[in-house]
């Protein structure tokens, strides 16, 4: 006897025979017990879910020798006959081969004459979708009102293709895919049919890439039992079929959660050589990462995962939580898109491999925010300190650096009594686990954030408003009192001192505080000579008037220094050097007006670097920069 593959040995025979769905079955069962047969059906569903097979059951329940019947013989010779396919009253067209007009009139021909042997003559159209619209049309007529003795059944993957004239002449019956259960218990009962052993992670293996068609899974199910000489395991088919089984991707995945990414890229490489193919590992990879989201949510459906949730390494499990798993399921989806036209799909599986492996330093927005939320609080409180420590320096009575201490306590206190921490990005923590537990409330250990209040601010008014006033008023009690004459400008008073010029003496001629500023020149104000900052900050407030350029500049330099006859001053940028000398014989005149000699000026090209210490820092840096395992590389 010739071999007879799976799928034609296990085609359903009877309605109760259908696999998956049992609402089709239901339905033609009431409807022949009720007499109440329509004059056309259309089939759709997916591949390999038994639309023919129903339309063939049917075919055989109208015809039996017992019928109409729900429960055909198979026995009569109508029985046999639409069994075998060779009924002359059951006619099986090819709707891809028969796509023409001149098919459909041939139909129409045929239908008027009677059956030859049985009760109904019966038209099944497989594909029904590829006929033409010409051919639609000349069947409209025909389904619409048939003969009582003639019934048409479509069958159809597209149905978005068939007219709608069609459909409304016609009952719709829409077929489903088959559960993967129900596949793997068919699965289970064709091995045993065939005296083959199988394992269930096998057959569940099947059953999940036939993807809900029990065709493909019988033949599938043919192609394994070939090469696995009567025993059907998980093993022979990863090791004969190329996949990479969960063990060994389980393996992979534990190097890229320890960050070892040069044993992870040696072990797709050590997978590659045992010829597996990129788009098969891809496959598998996603598969895996989507089974650990399933397991991460609570789903270890066994049908769902393939296999059973024990088998998926609880390293990874534990070390990636879901919205890393996330991420790295849509790495994995985006990069199976990617290679179709990669310059080298290996490349970017490499590349993927090795973005996973610092997948646990990953944290999302919605983390970001949450922990910026958390912080605002203590930042909105330092911000009140600094203006309370301000708005106390306004009044004079007491110095900066005690209201800034005054203001730093207020926002250890205020911090303290709210209660408000800065969160710990679980990516970001360490083992030490210092900021895990809030301090005692009897205050045995104080939270690292809360240990003082905001800096002052590191300014310089002298520098900036290029007088002789200093920044500090901690020697005296009150701060100076202006004097009533002097009402800004470039008088004299600012910078008073017995080696100055005035004003007047030290300026050319014909020029003067109400002289139009646009043809003055730069003026210079009588400043300290002994101290060499006030004569900077003097020199960059003149300058500034006519030529903010050049005052800019020279805000830009920094250690400046009179040896003899020169001003050495330093800057960081060799572009700046080259402005600075093609201004020098501006900077030269400035500078013997304000010695009375000839002074050179010589800029000089240096690298600075700040040192820059906790104490240095602002209380709402030092909370950002701990918050964010950051780094201060630099104060403006």
């Amino acid at each position: 006897m010739a071999y007879e593959v799976t799928a034609t040995r296990r085609r359903p025979q009877r309605f109760e025979d259908l696999v998956g769905q049992e609402f089709v079955a239901e339905t033609f069962k009431n409807t022949i017990a009720s007499g109440k047969i329509a004059h056309a059906y259309l089939f759709s569903g997916p591949r390999g879910c038994g639309k023919t097979s129903t339309a063939r059951i049917l075919a055989k329940a109208l015809n039996c020798q017992n019928g109409p019947t729900a429960s055909p013989c198979g026995q009569c010779e109508a029985c046999k006959e639409i069994t075998a396919g060779s009924s002359l009253d059951v006619i099986e067209i090819d709707g891809a081969s028969n796509t023409s007009v001149n098919d459909v009139r041939q139909i129409k021909d045929e239908v008027l004459f009677p059956p030859n042997s049985c009760r109904y003559k019966i038209y099944i159209i497989d594909e029904v979708h590829m006929l033409s619209t010409s051919a639609f049309n000349a069947l409209l007529k025909t389904i619409e009102e048939p003969p009582p003795y003639v019934v048409f059944i479509f069958a159809t993957t597209e149905l978005q293709k068939v007219p709608a004239t069609i459909k409304s002449r016609c009952q719709q019956f829409n077929f489903r895919l088959v559960p993967v259960e129900k596949v793997k218990e068919q699965l289970a009962l064709a091995a045993n049919e065939s005296g083959i052993k199988a394992d269930d992670e096998a057959l569940y293996w099947i059953a999940r890439e036939s993807g809900g068609s029990m065709r493909d899974s019988y033949t599938l199910f043919d192609q394994v039992a070939a090469f696995s000489g009567g025993e059907i395991t998980y093993e022979k088919i990863r090791d004969k079929l190329g996949l990479v089984g969960v063990d060994r991707l389980n393996e992979m995945f534990g190097l890229c959660v320890k960050g070892d990414s040069t044993n992870a890229l040696l072990k797709l490489d050590e997978y590659m050589q045992n010829g597996v193919s990129i788009e098969q590992l891809i496959s598998n990879c996603t598969d895996y990462l989507r089974s650990l989201l399933l397991i991460k949510n609570g789903v270890k459906k066994e049908a769902l995962l393939g296999q059973s949730a024990e088998r998926f390494s609880a390293e990874v499990l534990d070390a990636w939580n879901s919205v890393q798993i996330e991420r790295a399921l849509s790495l994995f989806m985006q990069l199976y898109r990617d290679i179709r036209y990669s310059l080298s799909p290996r490349y970017e599986f490499e590349l993927a491999v090795s973005r996973l492996c610092w997948l646990s330093e990953y944290v999302s927005p919605a983390d970001v925010k949450k922990a910026v939320d958390a912080v605002k609080p203590l930042l909105d409180e330092s911000v009140r300190a600094s203006s309370a420590a301000s708005a106390a320096l306004s009044a004079g009575g007491q110095s900066y650096s005690q209201a800034s201490s005054q203001a730093g306590s207020s926002l250890q206190t205020g911090a303290s009594r709210s209660g408000t921490y800065v969160p710990q990005f679980a990516a970001l923590q360490e083992d030490s686990g210092a900021y895990e537990q809030p301090p005692s409330p009897e205050g045995e250990q104080s939270h690292p954030f809360l240990d003082g209040g905001a800096e002052p601010p590191d300014t310089n008014s002298a520098e900036k408003l290029g007088s002789g006033i200093t920044s500090s008023w901690e020697d005296s009690e009150q701060p100076p009192a202006p004097d009533d004459d002097w009402q800004g400008g470039f008088d004299e008073k600012p910078f008073a001192d017995s080696n100055s010029q005035s004003v007047e003496s030290s300026m050319p001629s014909g020029v003067g505080p109400e002289a139009d500023l646009q043809q003055a020149e730069v003026p210079v104000s009588s400043v300290d000579t002994s101290d060499i900052q006030k004569v900077r900050a003097a020199m960059i407030s003149d300058f500034s008037v006519n030529e903010p350029l050049i005052a800019g500049l020279l805000e830009k330099t920094f250690d400046w220094k009179l040896e003899g006859d020169t001003l050495v001053l330093c800057t960081e940028n060799t572009f700046e050097i080259m402005q600075l000398e093609q201004n020098a014989a501006k900077f030269a005149d400035y500078l013997n007006k304000v010695y009375g000699r000839r002074i050179e000026f010589k800029p000089v090209h240096i690298e600075r670097k700040q040192g820059i210490t906790l104490a240095d820092l602002p209380v709402q840096v030092q909370l950002l920069r701990d918050t964010f395992k950051g780094t201060v590389i630099g104060i403006n």
